[in-house]
């Protein structure tokens, strides 16, 4: 049976230059594939460009999106002074114009409203309420957790408006769930978290791959060459990328003389080539296909500290067949074993000697390889994350059918 879906986001998802930009891409683009009708409701601080339209209209039913407001609107940053909602909510919220399109849409009959984000919720609530409409609420990160992630770059003495927003967001993030007819989450570790703070079970919907796509790489294992790759505008990412180059590097080249490193990425700041002017440090701006700079590397290293949620970026290049280095924080969400799908450590001293140890076995580093490459094709195929979903459509019902009843 054919849906009709009305999926709501806070950004376009084309290009797909971050973690979540790519999930909702990959899914919409399999939702389509299986003949669902989509209605794409998109509040978007980048404009809609040539590109993105033809990447996402052949996919969709309709694409709306409407502008959001500057972070330096008056009424960006009173909503962040004085509203009640936690700063991204506020940042998202009070968007007169894009409430009263979702309420128009709401007049139409819809077999699955979708809405990604809990901190994107804010201008839909009296709609939903309004027209007694179920909803879906996928959370991709528990983001109370994620002071670290959000706030490790605020000056000490605004420690306490850090405290008070993560407050203010526990919150908010239980009121939104407690409205949603069903809350999904990307991990099971996740769903574990939200299902405790709600009381009833969280189903989970994996983060994927394209593995065919990725089947086509061929890492060069002898290359000695390290890989990295993030959106710049997540602080996780800009942690990792000056942990390695201040702490973990040097003592890789202590190890390993002759080891590069490439850093790619939407965002890149344009001082880091200036602040690490090192020869074998390669960067590149954002690189629409990662495969060319994949198939150059024999590691992708992945030194995250902060975060949450399971790492696309981790899941591309296991599935690429590359040697996986991380911590912790970067497998985080996925059932892999060290020293099976990856090799890492904590602190930049056990990081290092985990890339001397894969750098000087390319064979080793090839079953790693191939081992995540396996573990991906099994567990983290868009194809297994798109019946996650329709499962769960599935299992809140179809309110065509219960009106008609």
């Amino acid at each position: 049976m054919s849906l009709r879906i009305l999926w709501v986001l806070p950004y376009l998802p084309w290009p797909t230059s971050s973690g979540g930009k790519t999930r909702q891409y990959h899914l919409l683009r399999a939702l389509a594939q299986a003949g669902h009708r989509i209605t794409l409701l998109v509040q978007s601080k980048a404009p809609l460009d040539d590109a993105a339209r033809e990447a996402l209209e052949p996919l969709l039913e309709q694409l709306i999106v409407l502008p959001r407001r500057s972070l330096r609107s008056p009424t960006t940053l009173l909503a962040i002074a004085a509203s009640p909602l936690p700063m991204l909510a506020s940042i998202n919220g009070y968007a007169p114009a894009l409430s009263r399109r979702f309420a128009k849409l709401l007049s139409e009959s819809w077999d699955v409203v979708q809405i990604e984000h809990s901190y994107a919720f804010q201008p839909f609530e009296d709609a939903l309420q309004k027209a007694k409409q179920p909803f879906i609420l996928t959370e991709h990160n528990v983001e109370s957790a994620l002071g670290g992630a959000i706030y490790d770059r605020f000056p000490t003495w605004l420690r306490p408006m850090v405290w008070f927003d993560q407050w203010r967001y526990r919150r908010w993030e239980r009121h939104v769930m407690g409205l949603a007819a069903k809350v999904v989450a990307v991990t099971e570790a996740d769903a574990l978290t939200l299902g405790k703070m709600i009381g009833r079970d969280v189903p989970v919907v994996v983060n994927g791959v394209d593995c065919a796509r990725y089947a086509q790489v061929a890492p060069t294992y002898d290359s000695n060459r390290l890989l990295f790759i993030g959106n710049y505008e997540y602080p996780p990412n800009v942690d990792a990328v000056e942990w390695t180059m201040d702490e973990v590097m040097p003592r890789v080249w202590q190890l390993q003389p002759e080891a590069r490193i490439t850093i790619a990425g939407y965002a890149l700041p344009a001082g880091w080539r200036q602040r690490w002017p090192d020869k074998r440090i390669e960067w590149h701006a954002f690189v629409p296909d990662l495969t060319a700079l994949q198939a150059q590397a024999a590691i992708f290293f992945a030194p995250l500290r902060t975060g949450g949620g399971s790492k696309l970026k981790v899941l591309e290049a296991m599935a690429a067949g590359l040697a996986v280095v991380t911590t912790a924080q970067g497998v985080s969400g996925l059932a892999v074993a060290s020293g099976v799908e990856y090799d890492g450590g904590e602190d930049a001293e056990a990081l290092a000697v985990a890339v001397s140890r894969q750098l000087s076995d390319p064979d080793g580093a090839q079953r790693m390889g191939a081992a995540g490459r396996d573990y991906v094709g099994r567990v983290h195929d868009w194809s297994v994350a798109a019946a996650q979903l329709l499962e769960v459509y599935a299992a809140v019902g179809n309110p065509r059918e219960s009106a008609c009843e």
